[in-house]
């Protein structure tokens, strides 16, 4: 039996016969008294809306940015990661299902509350916090009053996170977030329907959205065999992001393994991925990416106007770092989009000659 933490949500609208409306992510659920919203965490009782999950933490650690993914923030740095119970997606290939599928009475999670959260991180020595590992979304009443200690106390947030928020919720979070990796699963609504059970649309605006408020966005295609690897959509995605994000925003394409309700396909095929990297920079993006492939130069980071190798990576970790403290590359001075300073000691930097 979990913990459960009992707080009244924010973002919700009280209707007729004690029903309610909750407005914190996009599928604005309807909730009849006794009932709860899809993301079976926040639950009507006599006509009003209750948040089950504050503080309610399933799974935590201490995490290498890089991890998140997040390859342009805070770089070699650590984030002290924690997540809950519950989703407002179905996602057949989740997988962190046993947490993010579940109800928080049959999960198993300890009560941290936000100044232990922050003094946890600190210890940590962490940089940063994150709330991944399921939807931060339906954590917000935690995670907004957490992210205002943990500024106040000089780490930065993070959000790893689906992107289906309303935009009122996202522009709530928005001065208390400093990165979000989004999650953008495929570029059709039939994926989202069939595989998330959810839609697209609502997810590309709060990308958008994002950026515009100032919050550092990287994003994330895993790709799935046979349901969104098709040449023709990560192409669209890839002008879409180039468009709408910007070419300087570091796009992640990631290898699928088998999970959950997806055991049956196969893993990418790692050709599939180079097909993704080299269709997105034939778009115009700089910095694409290839995760879950160790050993890939394809997770390095190079300079988009020379070519130098600026980021050596390893498995989640920085073997070189050889950007200028001016945030330039070495060689040809071109600027390189990175937030924060370099966390690491591995760094080699040669001065040009004049």
């Amino acid at each position: 039996m979990g913990i459960v933490v009992i707080r009244e949500a924010m973002f919700y609208e009280k209707l007729e016969a004690d029903k309610v409306q909750c407005g914190l992510c996009a599928h604005r659920c309807k909730i009849a008294p006794g009932k709860r919203g899809f993301c079976r965490v926040r639950e009507n009782r006599g006509g009003n809306l209750y948040s089950l999950i504050y503080g309610t933490v399933s799974s935590e650690a201490v995490d290498p940015i890089e991890k998140k993914p997040l390859y342009h923030f805070y770089p070699g740095s650590y984030a002290y990661s924690v997540g809950t119970v519950g989703c407002n997606f179905r996602c057949k290939h989740c997988q962190n299902w046993t947490i993010s599928q579940t109800c928080v009475e049959d999960s198993y999670a300890r009560d941290i509350l936000p100044e232990e959260l922050v003094e946890r991180a600190l210890i940590s020595g962490s940089r940063s916090i994150a709330w991944t590992y399921n939807e931060p979304t339906i954590w917000h009443e935690y995670t907004y009053e957490s992210a205002k200690l943990a500024k106040d106390a000089g780490l930065a947030t993070v959000y790893v996170t689906n992107g289906y928020m309303t935009p009122e919720a996202l522009r709530h979070i928005a001065p208390r977030l400093d990165a979000a990796n989004i999650d953008i699963k495929a570029f059709t609504e039939k994926f989202y329907h069939d595989v998330a059970s959810a839609k697209l649309a609502p997810v590309l605006e709060s990308s958008v959205l994002a950026k515009e408020l100032g919050i550092h966005v990287e994003i994330t295609n895993l790709i799935i065999p046979k349901h969104n690897d098709s040449p023709d959509e990560l192409r669209e995605l890839s002008k879409w992001v180039y468009k709408n994000l910007g070419p300087d925003t570091p796009l992640h394409f990631t290898r699928f393994q088998p999970q959950y309700q997806m055991q049956d396909l196969s893993p990418t095929p790692v050709k599939t991925l180079v097909t993704a990297r080299r269709i997105a920079q034939e778009e115009g993006m700089k910095y694409v990416y290839v995760g879950n492939v160790p050993g890939s130069d394809s997770n390095n980071t190079f300079c988009p106007n020379c070519g130098k190798t600026l980021i050596t990576r390893g498995f989640f970790e920085i073997e070189k770092y050889e950007i200028t403290p001016e945030k330039t590359c070495p060689v040809c001075g071109e600027n390189i989009p990175i937030i924060g300073e370099y966390a690491g000691s591995k760094q080699v930097f040669h001065e040009t000659e004049e």
